[in-house]
Protein backbone atom coordinates (compact mmCIF):
# COMPACT_ATOMS: atom_id res chain seq x y z
CA UNK A 1 0.00 0.00 0.00
CA UNK A 2 3.13 2.25 0.91
CA UNK A 3 4.68 1.93 -2.45
CA UNK A 4 1.09 2.06 -4.59
CA UNK A 5 1.05 5.67 -2.81
CA UNK A 6 4.34 6.90 -3.21
CA UNK A 7 3.64 5.87 -7.10
CA UNK A 8 0.51 7.82 -7.04
CA UNK A 9 2.51 11.20 -5.71
CA UNK A 10 5.62 10.46 -8.30
CA UNK A 11 2.96 10.34 -11.12
CA UNK A 12 1.74 13.16 -10.00
CA UNK A 13 5.39 15.07 -9.98
CA UNK A 14 6.09 13.63 -12.98
CA UNK A 15 3.39 14.73 -15.04
CA UNK A 16 3.80 18.61 -13.50
CA UNK A 17 7.94 18.41 -12.77
CA UNK A 18 9.22 18.86 -9.83
CA UNK A 19 9.59 22.61 -9.76
CA UNK A 20 5.47 23.40 -10.05
CA UNK A 21 4.85 21.78 -6.24
CA UNK A 22 7.99 23.78 -5.12
CA UNK A 23 7.18 27.40 -6.93
CA UNK A 24 3.54 27.01 -5.35
CA UNK A 25 4.37 25.74 -2.06
CA UNK A 26 6.50 28.78 -1.60
CA UNK A 27 4.20 30.85 -3.61
CA UNK A 28 1.77 30.38 -0.50
CA UNK A 29 3.78 30.93 2.10
CA UNK A 30 3.12 34.90 2.15
CA UNK A 31 -0.62 34.21 2.72
CA UNK A 32 0.33 32.39 5.36
CA UNK A 33 2.89 34.94 6.94
CA UNK A 34 1.15 37.74 6.35
CA UNK A 35 -2.62 36.51 7.72
CA UNK A 36 -0.88 35.83 11.26
CA UNK A 37 1.61 38.25 11.39
CA UNK A 38 -0.51 40.95 11.11
CA UNK A 39 -1.66 40.84 14.49
CA UNK A 40 2.19 40.58 15.70
CA UNK A 41 2.91 43.77 12.88
CA UNK A 42 0.57 45.95 14.20
CA UNK A 43 0.39 45.17 17.19
CA UNK A 44 4.24 45.72 17.41
CA UNK A 45 3.98 49.33 15.64
CA UNK A 46 0.96 50.67 17.37
CA UNK A 47 1.38 49.20 21.42
CA UNK A 48 -2.57 47.98 20.87
CA UNK A 49 -3.29 44.48 20.12
CA UNK A 50 -7.23 45.65 19.38
CA UNK A 51 -5.67 47.59 16.70
CA UNK A 52 -3.94 44.16 15.25
CA UNK A 53 -6.91 42.35 15.75
CA UNK A 54 -8.54 44.70 13.45
CA UNK A 55 -6.49 45.22 10.91
CA UNK A 56 -5.72 41.35 10.62
CA UNK A 57 -9.34 41.01 10.24
CA UNK A 58 -9.72 43.44 7.83
CA UNK A 59 -6.83 42.14 6.06
CA UNK A 60 -9.03 38.30 5.74
CA UNK A 61 -11.68 39.87 4.52
CA UNK A 62 -10.05 41.33 1.78
CA UNK A 63 -8.78 37.84 0.60
CA UNK A 64 -12.33 36.39 1.20
CA UNK A 65 -14.18 39.18 -0.68
CA UNK A 66 -12.02 39.36 -3.61
CA UNK A 67 -10.58 35.54 -4.36
CA UNK A 68 -14.04 34.01 -5.97
CA UNK A 69 -13.23 37.60 -8.32
CA UNK A 70 -9.49 36.41 -8.66
CA UNK A 71 -10.59 32.31 -9.70
CA UNK A 72 -13.20 34.27 -12.11
CA UNK A 73 -10.61 36.10 -13.91
CA UNK A 74 -8.48 33.04 -14.33
CA UNK A 75 -11.44 31.01 -15.71
CA UNK A 76 -12.39 33.27 -17.89
CA UNK A 77 -8.59 34.67 -19.19
CA UNK A 78 -6.23 31.57 -18.17
CA UNK A 79 -4.19 31.67 -14.54
CA UNK A 80 -1.03 33.11 -16.67
CA UNK A 81 -1.89 36.69 -16.71
CA UNK A 82 -4.17 36.56 -14.36
CA UNK A 83 -1.58 35.15 -11.32
CA UNK A 84 1.40 36.81 -12.98
CA UNK A 85 -0.70 40.35 -12.43
CA UNK A 86 -1.83 39.67 -8.71
CA UNK A 87 1.39 39.00 -7.91
CA UNK A 88 3.06 41.45 -8.46
CA UNK A 89 0.77 43.98 -7.49
CA UNK A 90 0.05 41.94 -4.36
CA UNK A 91 4.10 42.13 -3.10
CA UNK A 92 3.59 45.61 -3.65
CA UNK A 93 0.64 45.59 -1.51
CA UNK A 94 2.37 43.55 1.14
CA UNK A 95 5.16 46.26 0.99
CA UNK A 96 2.85 49.50 1.42
CA UNK A 97 0.68 47.90 4.23
CA UNK A 98 4.25 47.26 6.24
CA UNK A 99 5.40 50.91 5.14
CA UNK A 100 2.53 51.97 7.04
CA UNK A 101 2.28 49.82 9.95
CA UNK A 102 6.10 50.55 10.23
CA UNK A 103 4.86 55.03 10.03
CA UNK A 104 2.46 53.91 12.87
CA UNK A 105 -0.36 55.13 10.66
CA UNK A 106 -3.93 55.66 11.80
CA UNK A 107 -6.40 52.67 12.19
CA UNK A 108 -8.35 53.17 9.18
CA UNK A 109 -5.20 53.90 6.82
CA UNK A 110 -3.83 50.56 8.04
CA UNK A 111 -7.58 48.84 7.80
CA UNK A 112 -7.21 50.14 4.17
CA UNK A 113 -3.91 48.80 3.28
CA UNK A 114 -4.45 45.25 4.73
CA UNK A 115 -7.98 45.25 2.66
CA UNK A 116 -5.69 45.68 -0.33
CA UNK A 117 -2.90 43.40 0.67
CA UNK A 118 -5.81 41.03 1.11
CA UNK A 119 -7.45 41.23 -2.17
CA UNK A 120 -5.01 41.35 -4.42
CA UNK A 121 -3.32 37.58 -2.98
CA UNK A 122 -3.61 35.73 -6.09
CA UNK A 123 -4.67 32.15 -4.78
CA UNK A 124 -1.80 30.42 -5.72
CA UNK A 125 -3.07 27.58 -3.52
CA UNK A 126 -6.76 26.82 -4.79
CA UNK A 127 -5.48 28.06 -8.48
CA UNK A 128 -2.67 24.94 -8.34
CA UNK A 129 -5.49 23.13 -7.43
CA UNK A 130 -7.84 23.83 -10.50
CA UNK A 131 -4.66 23.77 -12.99
CA UNK A 132 -3.36 20.34 -11.71
CA UNK A 133 -6.51 18.34 -11.65
CA UNK A 134 -7.19 19.10 -15.26
CA UNK A 135 -3.94 18.44 -16.18
CA UNK A 136 -3.71 15.10 -14.67
CA UNK A 137 -7.06 13.94 -16.44
CA UNK A 138 -5.84 15.47 -19.06
CA UNK A 139 -3.16 12.72 -19.67
CA UNK A 140 -5.36 9.84 -18.68
CA UNK A 141 -5.95 10.11 -14.44
CA UNK A 142 -8.73 9.08 -12.87
CA UNK A 143 -10.52 10.13 -10.08
CA UNK A 144 -7.72 8.20 -7.67
CA UNK A 145 -5.22 9.81 -8.86
CA UNK A 146 -6.98 13.59 -9.02
CA UNK A 147 -7.51 12.88 -5.21
CA UNK A 148 -4.07 12.47 -4.95
CA UNK A 149 -3.11 15.75 -6.07
CA UNK A 150 -5.41 17.26 -3.58
CA UNK A 151 -4.12 15.03 -1.09
CA UNK A 152 -0.85 17.10 -2.18
CA UNK A 153 -1.63 20.39 -2.13
CA UNK A 154 -4.08 20.31 1.22
CA UNK A 155 -0.75 19.30 2.39
CA UNK A 156 1.35 21.95 1.08
CA UNK A 157 -1.27 24.51 2.45
CA UNK A 158 -1.03 22.97 6.04
CA UNK A 159 2.98 22.91 6.00
CA UNK A 160 3.11 26.14 4.68
CA UNK A 161 0.54 27.20 7.86
CA UNK A 162 3.13 25.37 9.90
CA UNK A 163 6.54 27.66 8.84
CA UNK A 164 4.76 30.69 8.15
CA UNK A 165 4.02 31.89 11.72
CA UNK A 166 7.31 30.19 12.12
CA UNK A 167 9.00 32.89 9.83
CA UNK A 168 7.16 35.91 11.51
CA UNK A 169 8.02 34.47 15.17
CA UNK A 170 12.10 34.00 14.07
CA UNK A 171 12.06 37.65 12.34
CA UNK A 172 10.17 38.82 15.78
CA UNK A 173 13.05 37.36 17.56
CA UNK A 174 15.84 38.27 14.88
CA UNK A 175 14.68 42.22 15.17
CA UNK A 176 11.04 42.93 13.59
CA UNK A 177 8.11 41.13 12.22
CA UNK A 178 8.46 43.88 9.33
CA UNK A 179 11.66 41.70 8.40
CA UNK A 180 8.94 38.62 7.60
CA UNK A 181 6.66 40.66 5.36
CA UNK A 182 9.29 42.25 3.21
CA UNK A 183 10.09 38.37 2.76
CA UNK A 184 6.69 37.64 2.03
CA UNK A 185 7.02 40.19 -0.45
CA UNK A 186 9.68 38.97 -2.18
CA UNK A 187 8.50 35.81 -1.81
CA UNK A 188 5.26 36.76 -3.85
CA UNK A 189 6.58 38.34 -6.81
CA UNK A 190 9.01 35.79 -7.76
CA UNK A 191 7.40 32.78 -6.79
CA UNK A 192 4.45 33.92 -8.32
CA UNK A 193 5.87 34.70 -11.08
CA UNK A 194 7.95 31.65 -11.98
CA UNK A 195 3.86 30.13 -10.92
CA UNK A 196 2.54 31.73 -13.64
CA UNK A 197 4.68 31.12 -16.55
CA UNK A 198 5.36 28.04 -16.03
CA UNK A 199 4.85 25.45 -18.62
CA UNK A 200 1.56 23.85 -17.39
CA UNK A 201 0.33 27.44 -17.45
CA UNK A 202 -0.71 27.08 -21.02
CA UNK A 203 -2.83 24.23 -19.77
CA UNK A 204 -5.34 26.54 -17.56
CA UNK A 205 -6.84 28.52 -20.49
CA UNK A 206 -9.49 30.82 -20.02
CA UNK A 207 -13.05 30.06 -21.80
CA UNK A 208 -13.55 30.38 -25.27
CA UNK A 209 -14.58 33.64 -26.77
CA UNK A 210 -17.73 34.07 -28.44
CA UNK A 211 -21.07 33.75 -27.25
CA UNK A 212 -20.37 31.36 -24.10
CA UNK A 213 -18.09 34.40 -22.89
CA UNK A 214 -21.54 36.52 -22.51
CA UNK A 215 -22.63 37.85 -19.62
CA UNK A 216 -25.39 35.28 -18.03
CA UNK A 217 -23.56 32.44 -20.20
CA UNK A 218 -21.78 30.71 -17.26
CA UNK A 219 -22.92 27.12 -16.64
CA UNK A 220 -24.66 26.97 -13.33
CA UNK A 221 -23.72 25.23 -10.36
CA UNK A 222 -25.37 22.58 -8.98
CA UNK A 223 -27.02 22.74 -5.26
CA UNK A 224 -24.37 20.38 -3.78
CA UNK A 225 -21.55 23.06 -4.59
CA UNK A 226 -23.54 25.51 -1.97
CA UNK A 227 -23.40 23.07 0.83
CA UNK A 228 -19.75 21.82 0.66
CA UNK A 229 -19.14 25.33 1.35
CA UNK A 230 -21.15 25.86 4.15
CA UNK A 231 -19.10 23.12 5.34
CA UNK A 232 -16.44 24.57 5.02
CA UNK A 233 -17.35 27.62 6.37
CA UNK A 234 -18.11 25.49 9.23
CA UNK A 235 -14.73 24.24 9.03
CA UNK A 236 -13.51 27.58 9.05
CA UNK A 237 -15.51 28.41 11.61
CA UNK A 238 -13.91 25.76 14.05
CA UNK A 239 -10.36 26.29 13.11
CA UNK A 240 -10.87 30.16 14.40
CA UNK A 241 -12.53 29.28 17.37
CA UNK A 242 -9.84 26.83 18.37
CA UNK A 243 -7.44 29.22 17.23
CA UNK A 244 -8.53 32.18 19.87
CA UNK A 245 -8.85 29.16 22.17
CA UNK A 246 -5.40 27.82 21.91
CA UNK A 247 -4.12 31.52 22.50
CA UNK A 248 -6.17 32.15 25.64
CA UNK A 249 -5.21 29.40 27.17
CA UNK A 250 -1.77 29.41 27.16
CA UNK A 251 -2.04 33.11 28.37
CA UNK A 252 -4.28 31.96 31.24
CA UNK A 253 -1.36 29.14 31.98
CA UNK A 254 1.15 31.86 31.99
CA UNK A 255 2.87 30.64 29.21
CA UNK A 256 1.93 32.56 25.56
CA UNK A 257 4.74 31.78 24.02
CA UNK A 258 3.89 28.30 23.38
CA UNK A 259 0.87 29.12 21.12
CA UNK A 260 2.87 28.87 18.52
CA UNK A 261 4.74 26.06 19.10
CA UNK A 262 1.08 24.56 19.73
CA UNK A 263 -0.09 25.49 16.28
CA UNK A 264 2.57 23.69 14.68
CA UNK A 265 1.65 20.40 16.34
CA UNK A 266 -1.54 20.64 15.11
CA UNK A 267 -0.46 21.27 11.31
CA UNK A 268 2.36 18.71 11.36
CA UNK A 269 -0.16 16.05 12.37
CA UNK A 270 -2.39 17.16 10.01
CA UNK A 271 -0.15 17.52 7.19
CA UNK A 272 0.92 13.84 7.79
CA UNK A 273 -2.76 12.58 7.99
CA UNK A 274 -3.13 14.42 4.70
CA UNK A 275 0.14 13.12 2.57
CA UNK A 276 -1.58 9.54 3.50
CA UNK A 277 -4.96 10.34 2.51
CA UNK A 278 -3.71 9.00 -0.63
CA UNK A 279 -3.85 5.68 0.98
CA UNK A 280 -7.51 5.09 1.50
CA UNK A 281 -9.60 2.12 -0.41
CA UNK A 282 -11.48 3.20 -3.66
CA UNK A 283 -14.15 2.61 -2.08
CA UNK A 284 -14.37 4.68 0.81
CA UNK A 285 -16.36 7.47 -1.34
CA UNK A 286 -16.43 11.23 -0.69
CA UNK A 287 -19.96 11.44 1.16
CA UNK A 288 -19.06 8.62 3.50
CA UNK A 289 -15.53 10.39 3.84
CA UNK A 290 -16.81 14.14 4.57
CA UNK A 291 -19.29 12.91 7.06
CA UNK A 292 -16.29 10.64 9.17
CA UNK A 293 -14.44 13.28 8.94
CA UNK A 294 -17.20 15.98 9.54
CA UNK A 295 -18.18 13.37 13.18
CA UNK A 296 -14.57 13.08 14.40
CA UNK A 297 -14.01 16.76 14.30
CA UNK A 298 -17.02 17.51 16.52
CA UNK A 299 -15.71 14.16 18.53
CA UNK A 300 -11.95 15.39 18.84
CA UNK A 301 -13.14 18.75 19.88
CA UNK A 302 -15.20 18.11 22.92
CA UNK A 303 -12.19 17.05 24.90
CA UNK A 304 -10.57 20.43 24.24
CA UNK A 305 -13.13 22.55 26.42
CA UNK A 306 -12.06 20.76 29.24
CA UNK A 307 -8.06 21.01 29.01
CA UNK A 308 -6.50 23.17 31.61
CA UNK A 309 -2.62 22.12 31.33
CA UNK A 310 0.09 22.82 28.52
CA UNK A 311 0.86 18.93 28.65
CA UNK A 312 -3.06 18.21 28.10
CA UNK A 313 -3.26 20.78 25.24
CA UNK A 314 -0.45 19.32 23.45
CA UNK A 315 -1.80 15.75 23.45
CA UNK A 316 -5.30 16.79 22.48
CA UNK A 317 -4.78 18.99 19.85
CA UNK A 318 -2.12 16.54 18.52
CA UNK A 319 -4.54 14.18 18.11
CA UNK A 320 -7.60 17.21 16.49
CA UNK A 321 -4.93 17.50 14.20
CA UNK A 322 -5.56 15.26 12.20
CA UNK A 323 -9.33 16.05 11.13
CA UNK A 324 -8.47 19.33 9.17
CA UNK A 325 -6.48 17.86 6.16
CA UNK A 326 -9.29 15.23 5.82
CA UNK A 327 -12.30 18.16 5.75
CA UNK A 328 -10.00 20.10 3.43
CA UNK A 329 -9.15 17.20 0.75
CA UNK A 330 -12.41 16.39 0.84
CA UNK A 331 -13.95 19.57 0.59
CA UNK A 332 -12.39 20.62 -2.38
CA UNK A 333 -12.46 17.16 -4.30
CA UNK A 334 -16.73 17.32 -3.50
CA UNK A 335 -16.43 20.85 -5.25
CA UNK A 336 -13.77 19.94 -7.57
CA UNK A 337 -16.19 17.03 -9.00
CA UNK A 338 -19.27 19.30 -8.77
CA UNK A 339 -18.32 22.57 -10.54
CA UNK A 340 -18.81 22.55 -14.27
CA UNK A 341 -15.18 22.45 -16.57
CA UNK A 342 -14.85 26.30 -17.08
CA UNK A 343 -15.85 27.50 -13.62
CA UNK A 344 -13.27 25.17 -11.68
CA UNK A 345 -10.67 28.03 -10.90
CA UNK A 346 -13.82 29.97 -9.31
CA UNK A 347 -15.31 27.37 -7.49
CA UNK A 348 -12.10 26.22 -5.71
CA UNK A 349 -11.12 30.07 -4.92
CA UNK A 350 -14.50 30.08 -3.71
CA UNK A 351 -13.96 26.90 -1.41
CA UNK A 352 -10.60 28.26 0.15
CA UNK A 353 -12.93 31.76 1.04
CA UNK A 354 -15.48 29.92 2.90
CA UNK A 355 -12.83 28.46 4.63
CA UNK A 356 -10.62 31.45 5.36
CA UNK A 357 -13.73 34.13 6.10
CA UNK A 358 -15.11 31.71 8.76
CA UNK A 359 -12.13 31.71 10.19
CA UNK A 360 -11.71 35.22 10.02
CA UNK A 361 -14.62 36.46 11.55
CA UNK A 362 -14.85 33.53 14.56
CA UNK A 363 -11.67 34.72 15.59
CA UNK A 364 -12.69 37.95 16.56
CA UNK A 365 -15.65 37.09 18.18
CA UNK A 366 -14.43 34.07 19.72
CA UNK A 367 -11.33 36.51 21.14
CA UNK A 368 -14.09 38.34 23.04
CA UNK A 369 -15.90 35.36 24.22
CA UNK A 370 -12.46 33.97 25.71
CA UNK A 371 -11.30 36.98 27.40
CA UNK A 372 -15.27 37.24 28.91
CA UNK A 373 -15.64 33.16 29.63
CA UNK A 374 -12.34 31.50 29.47
CA UNK A 375 -10.53 29.34 26.43
CA UNK A 376 -13.42 26.98 26.96
CA UNK A 377 -15.80 28.95 25.99
CA UNK A 378 -14.07 28.88 22.95
CA UNK A 379 -13.54 25.71 22.18
CA UNK A 380 -17.35 25.14 22.96
CA UNK A 381 -17.87 27.69 20.13
CA UNK A 382 -15.90 25.30 18.01
CA UNK A 383 -17.33 22.27 18.67
CA UNK A 384 -20.77 24.02 17.49
CA UNK A 385 -18.88 24.68 14.78
CA UNK A 386 -17.75 20.99 13.93
CA UNK A 387 -21.34 19.59 14.52
CA UNK A 388 -22.80 21.65 12.45
CA UNK A 389 -20.57 20.55 9.60
CA UNK A 390 -21.49 16.88 10.26
CA UNK A 391 -25.31 18.04 10.20
CA UNK A 392 -24.72 19.47 6.88
CA UNK A 393 -22.31 16.33 5.82
CA UNK A 394 -25.22 14.34 6.32
CA UNK A 395 -28.15 16.16 4.61
CA UNK A 396 -25.99 16.54 2.08
CA UNK A 397 -26.91 14.06 -0.96
CA UNK A 398 -24.94 13.34 -4.56
CA UNK A 399 -26.03 14.61 -7.88
CA UNK A 400 -24.78 13.29 -11.07
CA UNK A 401 -21.10 14.46 -11.54
CA UNK A 402 -20.71 16.70 -14.06
CA UNK A 403 -19.25 15.40 -17.82
CA UNK A 404 -15.83 16.00 -18.34
CA UNK A 405 -14.28 17.96 -20.91
CA UNK A 406 -12.30 16.68 -23.91
CA UNK A 407 -8.37 16.74 -22.98
CA UNK A 408 -6.68 19.83 -22.91
CA UNK A 409 -3.17 19.54 -24.54
CA UNK A 410 -0.38 19.02 -22.41
CA UNK A 411 2.22 21.56 -22.18
CA UNK A 412 4.47 20.81 -24.92
CA UNK A 413 8.09 21.23 -23.52
CA UNK A 414 6.91 18.48 -21.37
CA UNK A 415 6.94 14.85 -22.47
CA UNK A 416 4.15 13.99 -19.80
CA UNK A 417 3.94 9.69 -18.61
CA UNK A 418 0.95 7.80 -18.51
CA UNK A 419 -0.05 7.12 -14.81
CA UNK A 420 0.01 3.85 -13.61
CA UNK A 421 -2.97 2.79 -11.32
CA UNK A 422 -2.38 4.47 -8.21
CA UNK A 423 -5.11 4.36 -4.87
CA UNK A 424 -6.00 8.09 -4.04
CA UNK A 425 -8.21 9.81 -1.44
CA UNK A 426 -11.59 10.54 -3.40
CA UNK A 427 -14.12 8.33 -5.16
CA UNK A 428 -17.90 9.60 -5.02
CA UNK A 429 -20.79 7.25 -3.43
CA UNK A 430 -22.25 8.26 -6.39
CA UNK A 431 -19.75 6.40 -8.93
CA UNK A 432 -20.93 3.34 -6.92
CA UNK A 433 -23.95 0.93 -8.84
Amino acid sequence: MASRTRDAYRTVIGMTGALLPAVSFLGRLPVAMIQFGSVLLVTETSGSLATGGTVACALALGQVGAGPFVGRLADRHGQRAVVLAFSLVNAVAIAAYTAGAVADLPTLALVALGVLAGATIPGIGPLARARVVPLVRANGGDDRLAGTVLSLESTMDELSFVLGPALVGLAAVAGHPAYAFGAAALLVAVCGTVFALHPTGRTAKGAPRGPARARGARPPLPRSVYVVRVGLLFLGVLLGACGAGITALTEELGQPGQAGLVYAAMGVMSAVVGLSMAALPERFGLLARWRAATAAAALLSLPLVWTDSLVGLYVVVTFFGAIYAPNLITGFALTERAVPSRRLAEGMTFAASAFVGGQAVTLAVAGRLAEAHGAGAAFALGSAAAAGAFVVALIARHEPPRRQPAPAEPPRSEALPQPPSAPAPVTPDAARP
